[in-house]
């Protein structure tokens, strides 16, 4: 898809050296000034180009996240003005896109609330808290848009573009909206919060969901359009049922488009036994825990299916490195596990948190064929919030006790 690209070496140097003076503190009048036609004409590739670029070249990433605000700012008005022709009504950005207005009313809503919380009568503060509580709890089902954009989208704009980094970037963003929203709710559920603290966790929630928007549908949206294939779209509508929609009612699904291709007809070699594929797949899914199994390759290649999922996992990821299924700040330690597993040092690895009232164990166990090769990771995730409380025998049975 490289003829996606502008690609003018001369375009992309002039654009290395105005971002890389930017996020480095360099005069931003004398760069502006130097880079002026590039600035006014840069598109929405050469803005994802150029921000891979930098990363691909050892750029630090939290220096490139902590200064990738003035660089847009910058852009924007040649990317706020880039016309590009809008999905319509069934597409999976139409939805996406809707759901952005959506948000967009609740954040006005809530600038309203705050406007009046700081700067107008001090009497309706507890009122005006309950507000905004209220419109914070509304916030939360957002990150259904952002799981879906991380589970979804992303991977399928990563197989046009495999060599991408920039989306860590977003993403990283993305699980900076999930820290101001936990303590803003925080916050507002104390009987006496701190408004100072308060009024900054507001301001960086402001900061994020906005900007994240208009990154969205002048950068990222109009790239994906034209360079994931016109048969992909309808596969991440489908996918997204899984992971559910906020504000708008659910797309209908389309037909047909998800067959099954995983197993052969005939019955299964377990080794110790013989299963035919439905059998495999059932036992899996009714397995209390998530399971999840990378190969060799670092590429994921199985989940199970269970009842009650703790992570989101959909078909997207099949065939993504494991490594883009995780945030920015989480992908060293993914790397170290697999590492250490890879040259024998480690067989499992043990994680555990508690997450909505739940305490999640978190395993990883190397997979070794009879040679001692490894052959993989198995991801097995599992609420255990009742188990950990199990004390003495239970040797009878008793169907009322769960």
């Amino acid at each position: 898809m490289s003829e996606i690209f502008n690609n003018d070496a001369e375009r992309m140097d002039a654009l290395i050296e105005l971002c890389q003076g930017l996020v480095k503190g360099g005069k931003g009048k004398v760069l502006v000034e130097k880079h002026r036609v590039v600035i006014d004409t840069v598109t929405p590739w050469e803005t994802m180009a150029v921000l891979d670029k930098m990363l691909i070249d050892g750029f630090p990433f939290d220096e490139l996240k902590a200064g990738v605000g003035k660089i847009i700012n910058i852009f924007f008005k040649s990317l706020n003005t880039y016309h590009w022709e809008k999905p319509a009504q069934g597409h999976y950005l139409y939805y996406m896109m809707l759901e952005n207005q959506h948000v967009k009313v609740l954040m006005n809503r809530l600038r309203t609330v705050t406007k009046q919380l700081f700067h107008g009568n001090a009497d309706d503060s507890s009122e005006l808290i309950a507000t905004m509580r209220e419109l914070i709890v509304q916030l939360q089902q957002y990150d259904l848009h952002y799981i879906k954009k991380e589970n979804i989208l992303f991977p399928y704009i990563e197989q046009t573009f495999p060599q991408y980094r920039c989306l860590q970037v977003m993403w990283a963003f993305h699980d900076d909206f999930r820290k101001s929203l936990k303590e803003i709710d925080e916050l507002l559920r104390s009987d006496t919060p701190s408004l100072n603290v308060l009024n900054k966790e507001l301001g960086k929630l402001f900061f994020v969901v906005l900007p994240i928007i208009f990154r969205e549908e002048q950068i990222v949206f109009p790239i994906a359009l034209q360079a994931v294939p016109e048969k992909e779209w309808a596969k991440m509508l489908h996918q997204s049922s899984e992971i559910g929609w906020c504000y708008i009612e659910p797309p209908k699904p389309v037909k047909g488009e998800l067959a099954s291709e995983l197993f052969m007809d005939d019955k299964i070699d377990m080794g110790s036994g013989f299963l035919l594929p439905d059998q495999l797949k059932l036992m899996l899914n009714t397995l209390p825990l998530d399971i999840t199994f990378i190969d060799e390759h670092d590429e994921v290649c199985y989940f199970s299916v269970g009842k009650e999922r703790i992570f989101p996992r959909v078909n997207a990821i099949i065939g993504r490195k494991v490594q883009n299924c995780h945030p920015a700040d989480s992908v060293h330690v993914v790397n170290q596990i697999i590492d250490a597993f890879r040259k024998g040092k480690k067989d499992h690895a043990d994680f555990w948190i508690q997450m909505k009232a739940r305490f999640i164990h978190i395993r990883y166990f190397a997979v070794r064929n009879d040679s001692g090769e490894y052959k993989g990771t198995i991801e097995m995730s599992q609420d255990i919030t009742k188990i950990k409380f199990l004390e003495g025998d239970r040797k009878l049975l008793n169907w009322d006790l769960k």
